[in-house]
């Protein structure tokens, strides 16, 4: 089927957008975007205040091993370093600032690489921003240097990260007052909308910025919407945009692709991933880092083990040490496989995470895993995690595994103490646990305690049945008690049961 999307108009995109978050149709054919908003633009460019073009140089390379930038970089580091430390007093901060206003007011390009280095803290950096926005200046440096769209662009994102919508929208009205708008300020609002989940808002501001006669979409702002409609799980609208982007003549980089990839994976359409990261591989963008993170995830879902583990020695060292998600992803994929070494792989992933980084899921699928393979020791340790958590198990296929495990190990005792923590614990409580025991006791010959089985079904409401009958018949059987033969087998017909072709041969 041919992906394609048509709207009849601007309005009707933003529209057609907010039904598709809930019926996710699948559109038929989308028009070839032309080119003409784009030919009759001009790009919106700042003049930059004459200090701050004085200060480039100070930011040039040198030869020597202390340059200006080196140090203006180390100065700035100092800083950060330090209002970090007193983030939690806001008047604090507000005083390390005010110390450094000279140098952070009349230079844009130390008041950026300032932001730069707050990336990962974006309250500080709005906190920052802000003060620098309502600090007051004298007339003149005003005029020379009020603030400009790259950080009004800095704080808009700041605001976004730290889940702050409104001020962001604030920020972005403001450089438009201030005129001072550009596309990397629409990137930043949209990239805002994003981060929060605000896919409609994201698209409608994409839709504006088309409008607009003085700002072009760059690369990263169709990068923001393909990745947009990859969360969304929108395919066709997502490859739409690509061949939008492509027919404009916008190279894509390889964050393009990396969210091209993350779409097909979240879609399970694994032949097109493939096929993205072949183009990749063989084209003049190359993958990275973040490239091989989500193909082991995308080989990981399909099952595709040699593959994912080809990509996985690529990166072993950094997945090792910072993605435990990605390596529990991995050890569900060698659980639901078939490969003869996966108890060797797996336990040797699971060596990787610390013993405080508990998964609920992942502890119910080990305790599966080791069931299956009749590793009782290693099961009864991951079930006696699962207790410690709190973590109940509610499939009564998993309970079943783990009463064959006991079964075929002839652990009634430790039967025997599971199913009274499991009662407890609230764990799915079935017949067939029950059953188990009553078998088990059976086999020892030990019919008073058979007995009590029915006793302990009785206190958690489950009656008896067929099979419970057999059992008890079997038993009793094999012990020549007759009388309690011919008392299960009335039993049985008071049931309405089948009878055992062997009940009256003697």
């Amino acid at each position: 089927m041919k992906r394609a999307w048509r709207f009849t108009s601007e309005a009707a995109q933003i529209s057609r957008f907010k039904e598709m978050r809930h019926h996710l149709s699948n559109p038929k054919s989308i028009p070839p975007t032309t080119t003409a908003f784009i030919n009759r633009r001009q790009m919106c460019t700042l003049q930059q205040p004459n200090l701050v073009l004085d200060l480039v140089s100070l930011f040039t390379v040198s030869s020597s091993s202390t340059t200006p930038d080196n140090y203006l970089k180390k100065k700035i580091t100092n800083l950060r370093r330090e209002l970090v430390r007193e983030a939690s007093d806001s008047v604090r901060v507000k005083s390390i600032l005010d110390h450094n206003s000279e140098h952070l007011i009349r230079s844009h390009l130390i008041f950026l690489e300032l932001l730069n280095q707050l990336n990962s803290r974006p309250s500080l950096a709005l906190e920052v921003f802000n003060w620098r926005r309502k600090r007051n200046v004298s007339e003149f440096d005003a005029c020379r240097n009020s603030m400009n769209a790259h950080e009004y662009s800095k704080g808009i994102k700041a605001a976004g990260r730290s889940r702050n919508v409104d001020v962001a929208v604030e920020l972005f009205k403001e450089a438009e007052y201030n005129g001072v708008k550009i596309t990397s300020t629409y990137n930043a609002l949209m990239g805002a909308f994003m981060f929060n989940d605000l896919a409609e808002r994201c698209y409608s501001l994409f839709i504006d910025m088309k409008k607009d006669p003085t700002c072009t979409p760059s690369i990263a702002t169709y990068n923001i919407v393909i990745s947009v409609f990859g969360r969304l799980m929108l395919i066709d609208h997502m490859e739409a945009t690509f061949k939008e982007m492509n027919e404009l003549q916008i190279s894509p980089n390889i964050l393009t692709y990396n969210y091209l990839i993350g779409g097909y994976i979240s879609t399970w359409m694994w032949d097109d991933m493939e096929k993205v990261f072949q183009v990749l591989k063989s084209g003049p963008v190359e993958p990275n880092k973040k490239t091989y993170l989500l193909m082991i995830r995308g080989y990981a879902h399909s099952g595709n083990l040699e593959k994912m583990e080809e990509v996985y020695s690529l990166v072993r060292d950094h997945v090792n040490e910072n993605e435990m998600e990605l390596i529990r992803t991995m050890i569900c994929a060698y659980c639901k496989s078939s490969d003869v070494d996966r108890m060797k792989k797996i336990e040797a992933l699971l060596k990787l995470i610390p013993e405080e980084d508990y998964r609920p899921w992942l502890n119910v699928l080990l305790i599966k895993l080791y069931a299956d393979e009749g590793w009782l020791e290693a099961m009864e340790k991951a079930i006696n995690e699962a207790f410690k958590h709190g973590t109940p198990v509610t499939t009564q296929r998993i309970m079943k595994c783990i009463i064959t495990t006991y079964f075929r190990h002839n652990s009634l005792e430790k039967l025997e103490d599971f199913v009274r923590r499991a009662a407890f614990a609230g764990w799915r409580v079935c017949q067939s646990l029950y059953h188990c025991k009553m078998v088990m006791y059976g086999s020892q010959k030990n019919l008073k305690e058979m007995q009590n089985v029915l006793q302990e079904m009785n206190n958690v409401n489950i009656n008896c049945n067929k099979k419970t009958l057999w059992i008890m018949y079997k038993a009793y059987w094999k012990c020549d008690q007759k009388y309690m033969v011919l008392k299960i087998l009335g039993q049985m017909f008071k049931q309405g049961y089948e009878v055992p072709n062997d009940a009256f041969l003697s």
